[in-house]
């Protein structure tokens, strides 16, 4: 068999990467000595190794992760902030996610919810898990949008699927009745089937009264609360602490809310006499 045939025939059989340790091992003479049968092993270790990252590459790519840089080394755990590095590694391990749980990060803005989430969402990826990560906002303007296309039966069973579905900005504006509902549904279908991941700036205590139909906030609540592990996150946000300019901005923006509340009092003070 000659070579443009048996390049054509791997091609065809999707062994590229096969195909090159070929090459290189009729171009080592590292190779010479091996027997046959160690010879082809390294050869299939090699093609399922190509396959196996370019399946990771492909969840990546559609998880759609909010920070595409975060991993679990790349959590800052060097300040205290409501986040041990036992806690980060058992999340990890991600064995919630295969228990159909779900997890809730809140904390004040700037403080890291997202890149927690991200880092987890990443996480999941290279643990052969599907992910998908979204904003509360984004989610509900494709189901409203899929209604209208008539695609909304194929997105819900494509969210359905996922294994791990973040929602960023959770009850970050009230939901709307209508709105209350389209989240009851999709939370319905993953509830002990699939995770979420809620990432939220409100603590779970002020959520019933964010979600306008109390019905509805029950039956949300319901299907949240007792089936998810909690992070919340505290401290100072983390972009004031990683910001390049100089005198510290953060600090200027807290005096200026400080003088104009003083102002402000002042003003009274002098209609009141």
């Amino acid at each position: 068999m000659n070579q443009n045939t048996l390049v054509e025939q791997l091609r065809e059989l999707k062994l590229s990467s096969f195909f090159d340790g070929i090459v290189e091992q009729r171009t080592s003479q590292r190779y010479m000595e091996l027997p046959f049968e160690e010879r082809l092993t390294l050869l299939l270790d090699r093609e399922c190794l190509r396959r196996s990252n370019d399946r990771l590459v492909r969840r990546i790519r559609s998880a759609a992760i909010k920070h595409s840089t975060a991993n679990l080394d790349s959590v800052d755990l060097q300040r205290e902030r409501g986040l041990s590095k036992q806690r980060l590694v058992e999340l990890g391990t991600c064995r919630w996610v295969r228990d159909r749980l779900s997890l809730v990060v809140t904390g004040p803005t700037g403080v890291g919810k997202s890149f927690v989430a991200s880092a987890l969402a990443d996480q999941a990826c290279r643990l052969t898990l599907t992910a998908f990560y979204t904003g509360a906002s984004d989610l509900i303007a494709d189901l409203l949008l899929s209604k209208s296309d008539g695609s909304y039966r194929n997105l819900r069973k494509r969210l359905a699927r996922v294994d791990l579905l973040i929602i960023d900005d959770f009850l970050r504006d009230p939901l709307e009745a209508a709105h209350a509902r389209e989240f009851l549904d999709l939370i319905d279908d993953r509830f002990r089937t699939s995770s979420c991941i809620f990432v939220s700036q409100l603590p779970i205590s002020d959520w019933y009264k964010n979600i306008v139909e109390p019905t509805v906030a029950d039956a949300i609540l319901d299907r949240i609360v007792h089936d998810a592990l909690r992070v919340e996150l505290t401290g100072e946000s983390m972009r004031k602490r990683t910001s390049t300019v100089p005198n510290h901005p953060g600090q200027h923006v807290a005096s200026l809310r400080v003088s104009t509340e003083n102002l402000n009092k002042k003003k009274e003070g002098e209609m009141l006499t």
